[in-house]
């Protein structure tokens, strides 16, 4: 009942706090201009995550969840929150957002949260030492720039999100980690509160503070509820539950290296991209992806599970699913379609 409690708590000032929060962005024109690389028609107030830390913040007041580590988390938070306002405000630079992200997770990484260790099947616990430190930092950047990087579309990162945070919480309860699934909820609750005003037709968007606070807390309970508790192959269930934004995230590297562009450059090729251009409406795009994304998460769960060889055959499966969607969506590029053509040519010659 407390965590439902919570959960129930976050979602009801979530709802109060983000008609408010949309009147204030509007206020101070923290608004977001349709141009030929959005999808959106028509000005949209922007600063919605906003609403998303201030509930979390009074869920996490309310409730007061027991952990050594909630100032720090806190903090960083809140250095997150602060780069994404005035980044919603004024646009700053790609640089001094990197800067910011580095700050906030150097917050949390050194008060002890961190990937110690991986765990690897049939072989011996690989301790990082001093490594530990760079790698949880580019981890948590990782996945608050992922994050961010799929908000293209109305809902999209707080629903996919949201995925996202029940399974880690999930995990994390049955593994006895009560700290991380207590702040997992009361972010699920604030992220489903904000939803209702987000889904399509949306009436405030995340923006980068709501886009970079959701992918910056995934990233920190990722480390403390799955890396620390998990003992076989650790570091694999976490990419697999952050599978849609991590594999957006890749193939967005790749094609702006191939293309020769900076890695900041947005452009229109993105998962949710695709699907509109492939003649998806915009709220079926949201729901192919809200699907794909729990697909992921359920393939984590059976895999904590499975036998060696059964995990082994999950993450092929998984290989297969990712290769396909590239491919049929075009993602590298239109002319991308080894497997296809392949099975096509199989087909003809069996003609």
């Amino acid at each position: 009942m407390l965590y439902i409690a919570a959960v129930l708590i976050c979602l009801a000032i979530s709802i109060v706090l983000t008609p408010l929060v949309k009147k204030l962005a509007i206020k101070l024109n923290a608004v977001d201009q349709p141009n030929e690389r959005k999808v959106h028609k028509k000005v949209m107030p922007r600063m919605g995550g906003l609403a998303i830390y201030a509930s979390f913040l009074l869920g996490v007041l309310i409730l007061s969840p027991e952990g050594v580590h909630i100032w720090p988390v806190m903090i960083g938070a809140t250095i997150i929150v602060t780069i994404g306002v005035l980044d919603d405000l004024f646009q700053l630079s790609a640089g001094i957002k990197f800067a910011g992200h580095l700050l906030a997770a150097f917050t949390v990484v050194f008060s002890g949260i961190q990937i110690d260790f991986i765990t690897v099947p049939f072989g011996p616990k690989i301790e990082f030492g001093f490594w530990g430190i760079p790698i949880s930092i580019i981890w948590i950047v990782a996945i608050t720039n992922a994050i961010n990087l799929i908000d293209g579309l109305d809902g999209l990162a707080s629903g996919v999100s949201a995925i996202a945070l029940i399974t880690i919480s999930g995990m994390a309860l049955s593994m006895g980690s009560i700290f991380v699934a207590a702040l997992g909820l009361l972010l699920l609750g604030s992220t489903l509160g904000f939803l209702f005003y987000n889904f399509h037709p949306a009436k405030i968007f995340l923006g980068d503070t709501g886009s970079y606070f959701l992918g910056y807390m995934i990233g920190i309970l990722s480390i403390m509820g799955l890396f620390k508790n998990l003992t076989f192959f650790s570091i694999i269930v976490p990419i697999i539950i952050l599978g849609v934004p991590l594999v957006d995230t890749t193939f967005a590297i790749i094609r702006r290296m191939v293309q020769g562009k900076p890695l900041s450059a947005p452009d229109k090729s993105h998962l949710h991209h695709c699907l509109i251009r492939l003649g998806y409406s915009h709220r079926k795009a949201v729901l192919m992806i809200y699907g794909l994304s729990g697909i992921f998460s359920i393939a984590a769960i059976i895999f904590t599970r499975s036998t060696m060889w059964g995990s082994m055959m999950i993450l092929l499966a998984l290989a297969v699913l990712i290769e396909l969607t590239v491919e049929i969506t075009g993602m590298v590029s239109q002319n991308y379609r080894p497997v296809l053509n392949f099975v096509a040519g199989k087909k003809r010659v069996d003609q």
